[in-house]
């Protein structure tokens, strides 16, 4: 997919526009299809003496009246410059990669009817610790270390004058056009299936930073399409967020290694260009750890309401309802 939304750009609300893109979820490895039968699992909650942060509404219920508004449309954003369609279909994203243990529970569901979204294909990524998405590691600008291919000496074309506008938004989903991959490594990405209950469980770290963007985890909720031995084909993508974390939690994780070892200079919540502002609605996350020992691992839980019907790539900020058309051409497998 190719995006034309400007870099730093604030969230919208939904827009509409038709997309008629066929998407194919290819699965990686042996016995990932049986694996996708089993439904997301369900976290226990946390245990007394947690701390909880983000001011986050309980998970949906399911026995609203009709007509009844149980939940708003959770806010649409940018897709960013580094999302890879066909993706890893697996719950555990982590590999091989250092940080403070993540588990992040979801639940999907019809923001007018409040019923669970079934069978929907949720697609997650974010940094690592030192802000570099995998696949993209020589665009993303992380802390910590410097390129091994930075060039030495002082610039003799160095411009004059001081940069006007705001900084790059490095790789996060401030906007600006997809980038194709650079590299092959996949970690902390990842796409499963909501279970029956609209539940969905993924296992990451908790994620890092980079300049111009707060810490913060890219979704992507895809529905009315197939599930198949090849993995999730056709549908429409009727959700594109992001995630984000209190300013607590963030600092307490800065104190944890690796986080701490980042030189880069981090955005504030209340700064970013991307979060609107809105609390749960805008994507902010109900974190349980257990104060003073966040190393220990958080727990991350929120509601997703969506519109099934719509269409939300979150290339442009435009949405289209009542999308049940597929195009006969599917993504390809990278």
């Amino acid at each position: 997919m190719t995006g034309n939304q400007t870099g730093n750009e604030k969230a919208q609300g939904p827009k509409h526009k038709r997309d008629l893109t066929r998407r194919k979820v290819v699965v990686a490895g042996a016995g990932a299809v049986v694996a996708v039968g089993v439904g997301g699992a369900v976290v226990a909650t946390a245990s007394a003496g947690t701390t909880t942060k983000g001011n986050a509404e309980p998970l949906a219920s399911t026995s609203a009246s009709a007509g009844e508004e149980c939940y708003k449309l959770t806010s649409e954003t940018t897709e960013g410059p580094y999302y890879i369609d066909a993706d890893k279909l697996r719950q555990d994203i982590t590999e091989d990669k250092e940080g403070i243990p993540l588990t992040l529970r979801l639940k999907v569901i019809d923001s007018e009817t409040c019923k669970p979204v079934r069978d929907a294909a949720v697609d997650i990524w974010h940094c690592d610790a030192l802000g570099l998405y995998s696949g993209y590691e020589s665009f993303s600008e992380g802390g910590g270390t410097a390129p091994t291919d930075a060039p030495s000496g002082t610039p003799t074309d160095v411009p004059s004058g001081t940069p006007t506008g705001e900084p790059p938004a490095g790789g996060g989903g401030g906007g600006g056009v997809h980038e194709e991959p650079t590299s092959d490594t996949r970690y902390l990405r990842g796409t499963w299936k909501t279970d029956k209950q609209g539940l969905v469980t993924f296992t990451t770290i908790f994620p890092g930073w980079y300049r111009g963007r707060c810490v913060h985890i890219h979704t992507k909720v895809h529905v009315n399409g197939e599930w198949t031995d090849a993995g999730y084909e056709g549908g429409n993508t009727c959700h594109t967020g992001q995630f984000f974390f209190d300013e607590e939690s963030v600092l307490a994780s800065a104190e944890v290694e690796p986080y701490a070892t980042s030189t880069t200079e981090r955005t504030t919540l209340g700064d970013d260009t991307i979060y609107d502002g809105s609390g749960t609605q805008g994507g902010l996350l109900k974190l349980k750890y257990k104060k003073n020992a966040i190393a220990k691992g958080v727990v991350a839980s929120l509601t997703v309401g969506v519109d099934p019907e719509a269409t939300n790539t979150g290339t442009d900020g435009s949405v289209q309802p009542g999308a049940s058309e597929t195009a006969s051409e599917s993504a390809s497998a990278s």
